[in-house]
């Protein structure tokens, strides 16, 4: 048994998540961590929404709020759509908790000790038509590497450079369209170039990892130069005492703040629980942590959260780790490429965005998990489209897997009324189960490394196994015992198969097997409601029951119900 971190990345409390956001972080972190549970290990899978920085500042504006009200409100809308979605977190919480705020400022302080936070100076950009300071990701402009015109203040996607706002040519406000205005401020840095040798070490030891994220995260560290994580706003988690305590207008940099949300929101489940030191299980010695995100995170999860992580714990002997001790490194940082429409990438701003929520109205969040298990940007950029997702939906899910599960189950209801007992298997269905046996290790081995496309496609193959079996053995014309025989195979197919697709499609899962008279019961997400200062909100909760990964034999004279269609049909014209 080994204790698996799944750390999630925490989306922006300014508005509801697209499609975009779950093909990148949600639905693969999800299938990750239920697999995990079926395999026996002991699972934390944590996040919440990310409710500090400027994007939080700018649609409280919009929408006439502040900051404290706006977060919430989307807080709660995220927190639904996650949880109607089946995302089995273990806690789905807030940057804006006290738990994080003194984690955020004891992981400063211990770096700072340690000599790898320093003071400089730093050229900020000021809108000129608001007086407010631009965040790197809200400054647009030339790269000067590679001429991509959209490459953002922080990085360019095209070429994969690091940037800083000014490194932009011809650089503009993505919020209002104006040139920013560049002034010197004093701000702390993350010394990178110290911990560079460190993080160097680290990644040459690690393995598994998607090539694209590998060679994105060496080539950054040939450039790495000093960060600043500070900025020059009000909304945010204040600094602890020091030359910038009393200064209203210095928060912390939102991506320092949002990264330590991993290790807060940790602690702050072993507080929930009421075992305040259980979270160590997860964050010290043998355990594994696995970071989930698009590619545009990558940066902040190989690069920058190592180095606090280093700096806060001590690389060198006479460094001083912070009060939480020594901390893991990521094992495994999972970033999948960007879901796009027609070519464009997602962005509610452009109005090219699908959101969650409307789907769920029309689609069964199983079909929406399959689909995006199936067709997202997993290894590189995948294009969304009503068409696609329909045909994916009707033509395997409806067609293949579910028309199997009624066929069977039909099958056995009319004849039997009960799983039947054979006296022996046929060749076929000894080639089948035979099969759908050997799937259980090559389905988790493509599982474990993230390969959900080609998971999935050997599931949907084995499910085409055993539709042409029950074809071709035509038990509707057979006579005992071979009516028996092959419909006895039948329904081991199907149950294995859906253990097989139960990290997938959760809320199907359970009622496949109550359709073969075995016991399940749902392992769904729970919400919970906290109270801190006076603010109410709700938090995504387990705990979860999980199916063991392996086969669950059906048992001759179970009694087997009258099924009925698991899936409806997925229309892309309702959509449109």
């Amino acid at each position: 048994m080994t204790h698996i971190l799944v750390a999630v990345a925490w989306p922006y409390a300014n508005g509801p998540r697209h499609i975009g956001h779950i093909a990148g972080f949600a639905v693969p972190s999800d299938i990750f961590a239920r697999y995990q549970r079926m395999k026996g290990n002991q699972v934390l899978m944590v996040s919440g929404t990310d409710e500090h920085g400027t994007p939080i500042l700018v649609q409280a504006q919009k929408e006439g709020l502040s900051p404290q009200a706006l977060s919430l409100k989307y807080h709660e809308v995220i927190t639904e759509d996650l949880k109607d979605l089946g995302m089995s977190y273990d806690i789905f919480t807030r940057t804006s908790t006290l738990t994080h705020e003194k984690a955020v400022q004891e992981l400063f302080s211990s770096s700072l000790e340690n000599g790898y936070i320093t003071l400089g100076e730093q050229k900020v950009a000021i809108s000129p038509l608001s007086g407010r300071t631009l965040p790197d990701r809200y400054i647009e402009g030339t790269c000067p590497f590679c001429g991509a015109k959209d490459a953002r203040g922080d990085q360019c996607d095209e070429c994969g450079k690091e940037l800083d706002p000014t490194d932009l040519i011809n650089p503009r406000s993505k919020i209002d369209g104006s040139v920013p205005i560049f002034t010197s401020k004093e701000h702390y840095f993350l010394d990178l170039p110290a911990l560079k040798p460190y993080l160097e070490k680290w990644l040459e030891g690690c393995k598994g990892w998607r090539g694209p994220v590998m060679a994105f995260a060496k080539a950054l560290l040939k450039d790495a130069k000093p960060r600043a994580i500070t900025r020059d706003i009000d909304w945010g988690v204040p600094l602890p005492p020091g030359p910038f305590a009393a200064d209203p207008n210095k928060r912390f940099y939102v991506w320092f703040d949002a990264l330590v949300g991993y290790l807060s929101s940790s602690l702050e489940w072993a507080k929930r629980e009421g075992k305040e030191e259980e979270w160590e299980k997860w964050w010290k010695v043998d355990a594994e942590s696995y970071y989930f995100m698009g590619k545009d995170n990558i940066t902040f999860h190989t690069e920058i959260w190592p180095a606090i992580l280093m700096a806060s714990s001590g690389v060198k002997p006479e460094d001083k780790p912070s009060s939480f001790g020594k901390l893991n490194l990521p094992t495994q940082v999972v970033a999948s490429g960007f879901m796009t429409m027609k070519g464009a990438k997602f962005s509610s701003s452009r109005g090219v965005v699908v959101y969650l929520r409307d789907l769920l109205k029309t689609c069964q969040p199983d079909a929406i998990r399959y689909f995006i298990a199936a067709c997202g940007p997993e290894k590189e950029d995948s294009d969304f489209s009503f068409e696609e997702m329909e045909r994916k939906i009707n033509g395997e899910l409806v067609a293949s897997w579910g028309n199997l599960v009624n066929r069977v189950c039909t099958l056995i209801y009319r004849n039997f009324g009960k799983i039947p007992s054979p006296d022996h298997l046929d060749e076929g269905g000894e080639a089948l189960l035979s099969s759908t046996l050997k799937g259980f290790e090559e389905v988790g081995s493509l599982i474990e490394k993230n390969s959900l496309h080609e998971a999935l496609s050997k599931i949907m193959r084995l499910a085409g196994e055993a539709n042409r079996y029950l074809s071709d053995a035509e038990p509707w014309k057979a006579e005992e015992p071979q009516k028996s025989r092959i419909l006895f195979a039948a329904a081991q197919a199907v149950s294995d198969l859906n253990v097989m697709l139960s990290p997938f499609l959760p809320f199907s899962s359970p009622k496949v097997f109550s359709f073969l008279g075995l016991p399940s019961s749902p392992s769904l997400p729970k919400v919970r409601k906290v109270e801190e200062e006076g603010e109410e909100w709700s938090e995504i909760c387990g705990p979860y029951e999980a199916e063991k990964w392996e086969r669950h034999p059906v048992a001759p004279s179970y009694p087997v119900p009258e099924p009925h269609a698991l899936f409806r049909k997925f229309e892309a014209k309702n959509e449109a």
